[in-house]
């Protein structure tokens, strides 16, 4: 649309079937209109997906027993985390958060993730399981919603912990960490 005068243009947009996500001539939504719509759109996903909280359970448990076992993030987790009980609840309701749009997850993953010796070969293999894990457990159109948003998660946290670091990661690149040159003993 090209820009023609300012009576014009603001004509053109007070139009009232205009599709907009708000219009400030009106009241914004109250809780419990925001809550319904929230419902709806919860009820929508799980009738397209099929997830509910008993898959989330399953997979978050799956994919952590994996983490555990696991010769290369298994470190990570385990110098951080004594008592795995509440920090798989968090990532359940994290999980219904993202999965779902429940809301029900109120933490910062962001923070958690910047000062740990991880980056792009972490984030990787982290999604490696994940996705083997999803594809275990849950149907095809469930797997394939779950892995769709941990990439966009891994990549997320990627890009923040090369930032932290100092570091702008550019379109397809990724974040390495700088690795000490081995050196020998003195003796």
């Amino acid at each position: 649309m090209a820009f023609r005068d300012a009576a014009s243009y603001l004509a053109d947009m007070s139009t009232p079937d205009r599709p907009v996500a708000f219009r400030i001539d009106r009241p914004a939504p109250d809780r419990a209109e925001a809550a319904a719509r929230r419902e709806a759109a919860v009820a929508r996903i799980r009738a397209e997906t099929g997830i509910d909280e008993t898959m989330i359970d399953a997979l978050v448990e799956g994919f952590y027993a994996k983490v555990r076992e696991d010769d290369f993030i298994g470190p990570i987790f385990a110098a951080r985390i004594d008592d795995w009980g509440p920090h798989l609840e968090q990532m359940k309701l994290f999980w219904s958060s993202v999965a779902l749009s429940t809301g029900v997850y109120q933490g910062r993953p962001m923070p958690k993730h910047l000062p740990l010796p991880i980056d792009a070969r972490h984030f990787d293999h982290w999604l490696g399981l994940f996705e083997a894990t999803a594809r275990e457990l849950c149907p095809p159109v469930a797997a394939e919603h779950f892995i769709v948003r941990a990439r966009r998660i891994a990549e997320s946290l990627e890009l923040g912990v090369a930032n932290a670091h100092g570091v702008l990661v550019g379109p397809g690149e990724r974040y390495r960490r700088p690795e000490t040159p081995w050196a020998p003993e003195a003796g």
